[in-house]
C-alpha cells in the first residue's frame, strides 16, 4: 500500500517533530535532577526517561519508514507496537518489584497505560493492514496513535524534568490529601529541625540561671 500524498506530508511533519524532540530529550536528561525532596525514587525516573524516548522514537520509526519510497507503515507498526508493549510489561515490573515506589504506583502505572493503548492500536492496526492493505480505517488509527504517541513523550519528558507527577491522579490525589504536597513537606521537615533546635537549646537555660561567679553559700 503505497501513502497518499496527504498522509507523506503527515508522516513528514511527525519525523521532523519526533526528531527535534527526542534531541531534546537528551538535554532534559542532563538536566534533570539528581536528588532532591521532589526527585523521587531512582526507579521512577528511570522509568520517565525511558517512556518518553519510546514514545518518541515510536512515533519516529513509524513516520520514517512510511516515508521510504514504496514503503508502508504495516511492518514498522507491527514491530514498533509489539517494542512499546514489551517496554510497558517491563517498565510496570520495575515499578511493581521496587520497594522504593510504594504509594506511588498507581500514579506511575496510569501514563504507562496510556503507551500501552497507543502501542496495542499500532499493533493491532498493523495486522489489520497485513491482512487487507487496501483498508483504510487501521491506517488512521496508526496515523492517530503516532500522533498521540508524541503528547506521551511530552507529558513524560516533563514530568522528567520537573522531578514530580504533574498527571491527573497524581494532582487529584494531592488535593484529596491522599499525597503529601512535596513544599508543604519540606516546610514540615524544615519545623522539625527548628524545634530540634530549640529542645537542644533547653538545657543550657537551665545551667545559665545562676550568674557566673556565684557560688551556693
Amino acid at each position: 500500500m503505497v501513502l497518499t500524498a496527504d498522509y507523506r506530508e503527515f508522516y513528514s511533519t511527525i519525523a521532523a517533530s519526533a526528531g527535534a524532540l527526542t534531541g531534546l530529550l537528551f538535554v532534559a536528561i542532563s538536566a534533570a535532577p539528581r536528588g532532591g525532596p521532589d526527585a523521587g525514587p531512582a526507579v521512577i525516573q528511570q522509568v520517565r526517561a525511558a517512556a518518553a524516548l519510546v514514545a518518541f522514537s515510536n512515533a519516529l520509526a513509524i513516520s520514517v519508514f512510511a516515508l521510504v519510497p514504496e514503503g508502508s507503515v504495516r511492518y514498522p507498526a507491527v514491530v514498533v507496537g509489539l517494542g512499546g508493549i514489551l517496554f510497558t510489561a517491563a517498565g510496570t515490573r520495575s515499578i511493581l518489584s521496587s520497594p522504593e515506589t510504594t504509594g506511588r504506583r498507581l500514579q506511575q502505572l496510569a501514563p504507562a497505560g496510556l503507551l500501552l493503548l497507543i502501542s496495542g492500536t499500532e499493533l493491532i492496526a498493523g495486522i489489520a493492514l497485513l491482512a487487507d492493505s487496501r483498508r483504510s480505517t487501521p491506517l488512521q488509527l496508526i496515523s492517530y496513535a503516532v500522533a498521540a504517541s508524541l503528547f506521551v513523550g511530552v507529558a513524560r519528558a516533563w514530568e522528567l524534568v520537573s522531578a514530580r507527577d504533574t498527571g491527573i491522579l497524581a494532582s487529584l490525589a494531592v488535593l484529596s490529601r491522599h499525597a503529601p504536597n512535596p513544599a508543604q513537606a519540606v516546610r514540615i521537615r524544615a519545623g522539625d529541625a527548628v524545634d530540634a533546635a530549640e529542645d537542644g537549646d533547653a538545657p543550657e537555660h537551665e545551667h545559665g540561671d545562676d550568674e557566673p561567679g556565684e557560688r551556693p553559700g
